[in-house]
């Protein structure tokens, strides 16, 4: 079931385009990464969504319900990149401030995510490290219990153990749940730990999308001397490297053979070649 869904969005800025025909799905369930470079539009899609920010046009649906225009919808929790929290505010009060905020709260859950990052309830916001700030707001979102959980470049401030932690935190409320999670990022590593499918946004266009295992497979490098459509058949050439050697492909594996080789695809082969490709052909 689609937890999360974008029809035809359009959103400009004194006359600049940010979105344009946005159009993608969030399935129950999943973790669905939203890659592009800073500045593709990424946290504009995200307050689109949370209902932040309004489209000039085009549909945004929650849960099978048109999106909210009274706040955040229900069912929806939302942490936003520069992690909102009140710096006078101990973390106990933020909790007691989740709790008073909303109608559906665990405040064991809360208060136990804030315990396993070792994060203390007596200490003040401000006192508190990126990464502790971090871990403090996912707790205020995951606390609501909510249905689609949004995040706008949540590991950027965490170490590599920290990351893994949080990881681990949101997989466990996927499948525990089926929380549909959507989180942006420009780091390609932490895609791959925790997504299961991909939207890539350049320009303020979805570029590509689809189930990171079954983009992996549609694609792979051609490397050779030559014209590549005379060995690629139904396939296309998204991308052709400096040198004219080695090609990324999209579709059914060529046969190597003569002067040509095939290898697997890495997930930024294929992120970084859509971003720069044609339009027509992402």
């Amino acid at each position: 079931m689609t937890a999360l869904s974008m029809r035809g969005v359009h959103k400009s800025f004194r006359g600049r385009s940010a979105l344009h025909d946005c159009t993608f799905e969030v399935g129950r369930g999943s973790v669905t990464a939203l890659v592009g470079a800073n500045g593709a539009g990424k946290s504009t899609l995200m307050s689109i969504a949370v209902g932040m920010l309004a489209a000039d046009s085009g549909e945004v649906a929650v849960l099978g319900h048109a999106r909210s225009r009274a706040g955040i919808s229900p069912g929806l929790a939302y942490v936003a990149q520069h992690k909102p929290l009140y710096r006078s505010f101990t973390v106990a009060d933020m909790l007691r401030f989740g709790e008073h905020a909303n109608s559906h709260w665990d405040h064991d859950y809360a208060r136990g995510l804030v315990a396993d990052a070792d994060v203390p309830e007596e200490a003040r916001v401000k006192t508190l490290s990126p990464g502790q700030r971090t871990r403090v707001a996912l707790a205020l979102a995951l606390g609501r219990r909510p249905e689609v959980l949004l995040l706008d470049e949540p590991l950027a401030d965490l170490d590599p153990l920290a990351r893994k932690a949080v990881a681990r935190t949101l997989m466990a409320d996927v499948a525990e749940r089926g929380t549909a999670v959507l989180l942006s990022s420009h780091v390609l590593a932490e895609v791959d730990e925790m997504a299961d499918r991909l939207l890539v946004l350049g320009h303020g266009r979805i570029r590509l999308s689809g189930a990171l295992d079954d983009l992996l497979a549609e694609h792979y490098l051609l490397i050779g001397s030559g014209d590549p459509a005379t060995v690629i058949g139904a396939g296309e050439v998204v991308e052709t490297r400096p040198g004219g050697r080695t090609h990324l492909v999209r579709g059914p594996r060529a046969a190597a053979g003569g002067d040509w080789l095939t290898e697997a695809a890495s997930l930024d082969d294929i992120v970084l070649a859509h971003l720069a490709a044609p339009e027509e052909v992402a």
